[in-house]
């Protein structure tokens, strides 16, 4: 039976991973991302089911358009298989209970931000919108249910999440003479904050900053990127907080086991 649930909901992530491309497609260019049909993105014509599959219809298509045989960029199944591998994962780490809805919403904003703001260095305030009302909506059943941790852990985290990214921006804006953190990326970890708590927070801050330095110095040894030009930190930062969802906890055990 845990095997046909754990299959249900890979099969249910790469449907939402479905609509998620949706988003990372539509949302910059300011398109609706439910009043309008799918369709090729190089010859303008609606898809059908056979073209709406996840992952399989990529795979059976050869990564081309039925009609026009344009090639499909590989970030759609990838989009799709990243979503319901997460959502798995998920199911496996903490079973069928209140937090499992709350993190799968939550891994799949992170996952458009990361692929938005890769691509076009913002982060839309429709997703921080969204992150928000994820945030009070956990915040609210924890005060009336009590199924999640203490309540005013997710508040200090709102603040936890935004401060040092804010204090950073401020900074390096009166060294720098330029923006230096985006404010899209002080929004994303307010909410983020919101609804992990800051004790993860801390974890997540420290993998996504690694992460964040180590591909940096990667893409500037490769000639990809000189020194001083933007890099999205959007990205890692949802590395970051998605790592620890998982293994946050078991990072802040074991560092406080060595400092014991």
């Amino acid at each position: 039976m845990g095997y046909l649930i754990g299959v249900l909901i890979f099969l249910f992530g790469t449907i939402i991973g479905s609509f998620l491309n949706v988003c990372i497609y539509r949302l910059p260019l300011g398109r609706s991302i439910v009043l309008s049909a799918s369709s090729c993105p190089a010859c303008g014509k609606r898809l059908g089911a056979i073209d709406l599959v996840p992952v399989l219809s990529y795979i059976v298509l050869g990564g081309k358009c039925r009609r026009c045989k344009e090639k499909i960029s590989a970030v759609y199944p990838a989009v799709e298989a990243l979503t319901g591998v997460l959502y798995l994962l998920l199911y496996i780490k903490f079973g069928l209970v209140p937090v499992l809805p709350v993190y799968a919403a939550l891994v799949s904003l992170l996952i458009v931000i990361a692929f938005i703001d890769y691509s076009h260095m913002e982060i839309p305030n429709g997703l921080v919108i969204a992150g928000l009302v994820l945030g009070v909506v956990q915040l609210t059943v924890t005060l009336t249910t009590g199924v999640f941790d203490v309540w005013h852990s997710y508040v200090i985290g709102f603040f936890a999440g935004a401060l040092p990214l804010f204090l950073i921006a401020l900074i390096g804006s009166v060294l720098l003479k330029k923006e230096a953190m985006g404010g899209g990326d002080i929004k994303m970890m307010a909410f983020c904050g919101l609804i992990i708590g800051w004790k993860l927070l801390i974890p997540a801050y420290l993998i996504g900053i690694i992460a964040g330095a180590i591909a940096s110095l990667i893409l500037m040894a490769a000639g990809i990127k000189k020194r001083g030009d933007a890099i999205p930190f959007g990205p890692f930062l949802a590395l970051g907080v998605t790592a620890s969802i998982f293994f946050g906890n078991k990072l802040i055990d074991w560092y406080l086991g060595l400092m014991g």
